[in-house]
């Protein structure tokens, strides 16, 4: 479990409620072939929501579940809804998917699991949560591919240098 610090002040207010486009992505990944990129894009500008409980310290930490043959995922939630449904107990954080990666990256999670208890469940394995710990998005480009959009670099006051 990793400990967690401040939630993101960007997410203050919010009712812990689905985006409807973001269930209807993560529903269609059986029947599309682009479905699981696109519903990964729709979980790139998506609030998620981290489960968290005490560890035995009695730290709040994000939750993680472990696979029949030893490996780890995060658990991350697209409502409360899907959250409650898991465990209700549980104390939800909401985070972008890029934060998310970066927990699984720090714990060492070998996937993201997003919605376990459904509507409809999506796991993102190693290579693509490196890629989204980077705060890199997947993007739908206008001829119906796929692209990564990267944040530019910090460019220093004055302008860039050569």
């Amino acid at each position: 479990m990793r400990q967690l610090g401040s939630p993101n002040q960007a997410f203050a207010g919010d009712r812990g409620d689905a985006d409807p486009q973001v269930r209807i992505a993560l529903a269609a990944v059986a029947d599309d072939p682009a479905g699981y990129a696109r519903a990964v894009a729709a979980l790139c500008g998506a609030r998620l929501l981290l489960p968290i409980a005490p560890d035995p310290d009695g730290d709040l930490s994000a939750v993680q579940v472990t696979a029949a043959d030893g490996g780890t995922g995060l658990l991350a939630f697209t409502g409360l809804d899907a959250l409650l449904a898991w465990n209700p107990s549980a104390r939800p954080v909401p985070c972008t998917l890029d934060e998310v990666a970066a927990t699984a990256v720090e714990t060492k999670a070998r996937a993201v699991v997003v919605d376990l208890a459904g509507p409809a469940s999506l796991v993102m394995e190693a290579g693509l949560i490196a890629e989204l710990a980077q705060g890199r998005r997947l993007v739908e480009l206008e001829d119906g591919g796929f692209g990564w959009l990267y944040r530019a670099p910090d460019v220093p006051a004055g302008g860039a240098s050569c």
